[in-house]
């Protein structure tokens, strides 16, 4: 998507870039996160395959950039973030140390999403920003941010979500145009409800949900929160609650078993969810529901 624009002269590199939390274990694919603890000094990062946002976080720092053959001197502060589209060297000296919340979306990612907004090519391209302040764009950021933090990620649909939103903003398109259908008709809406409750144990992605029902995934994202009222990432999670509440109840297998046959990635994940939606835990169920059957059955005998 983008050409390669070669640095002039090397420069020694100096600055050290740790990483403190990152996406990698979490099962998402096509796009990842990192949060980064920079040093201040030189630091140069070669040309890469993938699209890349670094997000300022923290106290300001007065930086010195190169990339696409342009320099820039600036003020970072927190929130301003750093477009460098993929095939892009860069370079910058930080006056102080800082952190950064770094994304990154791979090109295949990118394309599909671009694809599906129907763009002309001349607007389908990500273009080199600095100091970029967009508060919606932002709002997503922190979203990312507080999913790779959370002692228990949600489900990867979460994010793929947020990230497929942030593309969208980057582009500058808005997802679904004003002549389409605002909701699912019913028996659309219907199969992909039926595909869903069929797949709970398996990673679900926008792009086989979308796929069901021949729409991009922006459009299909809009729909269905429009349809069924809620994001397609939060159903999935509440029928993998009923899902898994239904199994807790019957008695008959392991909360253990039941949290990777609902599809939740493991035990403590599963209880996560279920306190928050439920306001009990998979523990506090079963005795509740033990305490019934006892109950009831002293009601009988009496009788």
């Amino acid at each position: 998507m983008n050409a390669v624009t070669p640095i002039p002269a090397p420069a020694p590199h100096s600055g050290s870039r740790v990483a403190v939390r990152t996406s990698r274990a979490l099962g998402w694919h096509g796009f990842g996160a990192e949060l980064v603890n920079v040093s201040a000094g030189l630091h140069r990062l070669p040309a890469f395959g993938h699209h890349r946002v670094g997000v300022h976080v923290g106290a300001p720092v007065t930086a010195r950039c190169l990339c696409d053959a342009h320099r820039h001197t600036r003020i970072q502060a927190h929130g301003d973030a750093d477009v460098i589209p993929a095939g892009l060297e860069g370079e910058w000296n930080d006056d102080a140390a800082c952190t950064i919340f770094s994304i990154w979306f791979a090109e295949d990612f990118a394309r599909r999403t671009v694809e599906q907004l129907a763009l002309k090519s001349v607007d389908a391209q990500l273009r080199p920003r600095f100091q970029m302040r967009d508060p919606r764009f932002q709002h997503l950021a922190w979203a990312l941010r507080a999913e790779l933090e959370a002692p228990d990620a949600s489900d990867p649909l979460y994010a793929e979500s947020l990230c497929t939103a942030m593309l969208v903003r980057l582009i500058g398109a808005e997802s679904v145009s004003d002549n389409r259908r605002r909701t699912l008709a019913p028996r659309t809406a219907a199969r992909v409800i039926e595909f869903i409750d069929a797949h709970l144990d398996q990673r679900l992605t926008l792009d086989e949900l979308a796929a069901q029902v021949h729409l991009s995934v922006p459009h299909f994202k809009a729909l269905f929160r429009d349809t069924l009222g809620v994001p397609v990432h939060r159903y999935v999670v509440q029928r993998r609650v009923e899902r898994a509440r239904t199994l807790l109840l019957q008695g008959q297998l392991s909360a253990s078993r039941i949290a990777l046959d609902t599809g939740f990635a493991h035990q403590s994940h599963m209880a996560q969810w279920m306190s928050r939606l439920l306001g009990i835990t998979p523990r506090e169920l079963r005795v509740a529901a033990r305490d019934d059957v006892a109950t009831s059955a002293q009601q009988t005998t009496r009788r």
